[in-house]
């Protein structure tokens, strides 16, 4: 949420490599700093795991329920990367200026971040399924919205689009260990966040290609459709979580 505010300052007083390189700097950094100050990690004292539940013969131990939700964060993750990749071109295709490309920035992640912690609580009370059709339902709508939008009126949306970009995720995130057994939730995880930040780093080359061919703004209303493919496998998970808690209410 900083660092477009951060950026869109510098622009207003050096060209725009000078800036990237000024923020690239910091990244570098934080890198050392976090070397710096890591700690000495100690050897696993648990014991292996047996060959049968290693390694990909694994995956299908993970459960159709797991398959579903990977699916569900996979597509969230690539309308994430595939918007906020060409949010830019959109609004430069409105004659907006660089410095207020950082600001609508800013408004979508400060959005991003009131919705990792909006979200989490509307999880809980909704459950996962009505949660995710929320959510999911409020980026297509706010995407689509924006398109039309003047200036003024498309900042207002952002950083509600910005809430229901970022939050899904808190939702999926949380729901890993209700589907799978303790002794598989690391690779579940693993699996689970490789698929979704695979997905979020595929999605700007296929959807930048789908723009070469159109426009952005055909691209972001294509965008906005795939993203409600997330609401039917939703509703198919549903079943399985209801599933596991009526065995975790049984125990």
């Amino acid at each position: 949420m900083v660092l477009p505010a951060v950026t869109a300052w510098l622009l207003t007083l050096m060209p725009w490599r000078a800036a990237t390189a000024m923020i690239g700097v910091g990244g570098l950094v934080a890198a050392v700093a976090i070397l710096a100050v890591r700690g000495v990690p100690g050897r696993s004292t648990r014991p292996r795991e047996a060959a049968g539940e290693s390694g990909i013969a694994g995956w299908s131990r993970l459960g159709r329920g797991f398959s579903l939700l990977l699916a569900i964060a996979m597509i969230d993750s690539a309308t994430r990367m595939g918007f906020l990749t060409f949010l830019p071109f959109l609004l430069k295709s409105k004659g907006v200026d660089l410095p207020m490309i950082g600001i609508a920035l800013t408004l979508i992640f400060a959005g991003g971040a009131a919705g990792k912690l909006a979200c989490g609580w509307l999880g809980a009370r909704l459950g996962v399924v009505r949660a995710t059709f929320v959510t999911e339902g409020l980026t297509a709508a706010g995407i689509r919205a924006l398109l039309p939008l003047p200036l003024a009126a498309g900042l207002v949306v952002l950083p509600v689009i910005g809430m229901a970009l970022n939050g899904t995720s808190s939702v999926l995130y949380g729901t890993v260990p209700v589907l799978v057994a303790p002794a598989r939730r690391q690779r579940a995880s693993s699996i689970f966040y490789t698929g979704g930040v695979g997905a979020g780093a595929l999605a700007p080359v296929l959807y930048g290609l789908l723009s070469d061919l159109a426009d952005v703004a055909t691209m972001m209303v294509l965008v906005a459709g795939i993203v409600l493919v997330t609401l039917p496998l939703a509703w198919r998970l549903g079943p399985y979580l209801r599933a596991r808690y009526s065995a975790d209410r049984a125990r």
